[in-house]
């Protein structure tokens, strides 16, 4: 497990001044209009806490084979083989301040940068683990997250796409042609999917609550452009799906996805949103194990067992650690669980 405490630098605070201007308003003039004053008081949903409960979590109920290291943070060109230059320029220059990036609430705060350069670079430490043989399979527990983050544009609580970055560095630096992406989280992975369209070396995977649900794309006719059509395959789901479809999607149509596509690493972005207390869709803890199961037994076949997951959604802090608790569980080798209908014997 990679984690590092430099990530929870990143805490846009009501209390602190936001760099004025247009995007500050236009912020402000929504929380008007949910009945907010400008001095309300607001919690960003993205918040430290997210991660201190799965480090609580595992610290004081420790799962047997799994060890805890650190990482460095991403270097410029590291983040640049996924990111503009330009946007990269613009976003340093917001370096040590408080600034809206945009309308859909993603902010940043003085320690930001800093949180993220060591988010993706923990999926970069992830990647090198497996294949320097230090760990079977790795997990960076990390923020902020990255799967709504293009090459060009901050979204969704995300700056860097930590994910992409880890599979650019693997190819860069492993040399290695082939990552198979997997996007668990209850919302679309717009960012990982706009990044790697036309790219066919990876193969993008994403099971997701349907349209118009944030951030409103993922349709299943978005199958990837150019060189890319046909690697990227996306699942949506209606709100009331739970595990048993989200498992036929792994089994049915990632499975045979994977055994064309012929891996050699896959990467995970492992949002815990899904899960019944977040409200988003209706997935259990078994459910993440059983996903788990799936994931691992893919990369046994296909990746020597090289798998790599990173952090992505999950806001509800107990069931965002027992999630990550129980997908832990089965990558350090647990049996895992077989999800029951609620209801049903």
């Amino acid at each position: 497990m990679i984690y590092d405490e430099r990530v929870l630098l990143h805490r846009p605070e009501a209390e602190e001044p936001f760099l004025p201007g247009r995007m500050d308003k236009r912020i402000r003039s929504i929380l008007d209009g949910l009945g907010l004053s400008a001095d309300a008081k607001w919690s960003y949903p993205e918040h430290p806490g997210r991660v201190t409960a799965i480090r609580d979590l595992l610290v004081g109920d420790p799962v047997p084979g799994v060890r805890f290291a650190g990482a460095e943070p991403a270097t410029r060109e590291q983040l640049q083989r996924v990111h503009t230059t330009s946007y990269l320029e613009n976003l340093y220059e917001l370096e040590g301040k408080q600034a809206w990036l945009d309308v859909d609430t993603t902010a940043i705060s003085a320690g930001s940068l800093d949180a993220a350069e060591v988010a993706a670079g923990s999926a970069i430490a992830a990647v090198d683990a497996v294949f320097e043989k230090r760990a079977q399979s790795a997990f960076a527990i990390s923020r902020p997250p990255g799967h709504h983050a293009n090459a060009v544009r901050a979204r969704g609580f995300c700056l860097f796409n930590n994910i992409a970055v880890a599979a650019a560095h693997a190819q860069f630096h492993w040399d290695i042609e082939r990552v198979l992406i997997i996007d668990w989280d209850a919302h679309h992975g717009n960012g990982t999917q706009d990044i790697f369209a036309a790219d066919p070396s990876v193969l993008f995977f994403d099971t997701h609550r349907a349209a118009p649900f944030y951030p409103g794309t993922g349709d299943v006719e978005e199958i990837g452009d150019g060189l890319g059509e046909g690697t990227t395959v996306n699942v949506p789901l209606p709100e009331d799906a739970g595990d048993r479809a989200v498992v036929a999607a792994f089994e049915d149509i990632l499975v045979p996805a994977a055994e064309w596509f012929q891996p050699e690493l896959i990467l995970v972005s492992a949002g815990m949103d899904a899960h019944r207390n977040e409200l988003c869709l209706q997935m259990s803890y078994d459910g993440y194990s059983a996903l788990t199961g799936i994931v691992q037994r893919l990369a046994d076949t296909y990746c020597d067992g090289r798998l790599v997951m990173s952090l992505e959604g999950g806001y509800n802090p107990d069931t965002l650690a027992r999630c990550t608790r129980r997908v832990l569980e089965v990558m350090a080798g647990g049996e895992p669980a077989t999800p029951r209908e609620p209801g049903m014997a």
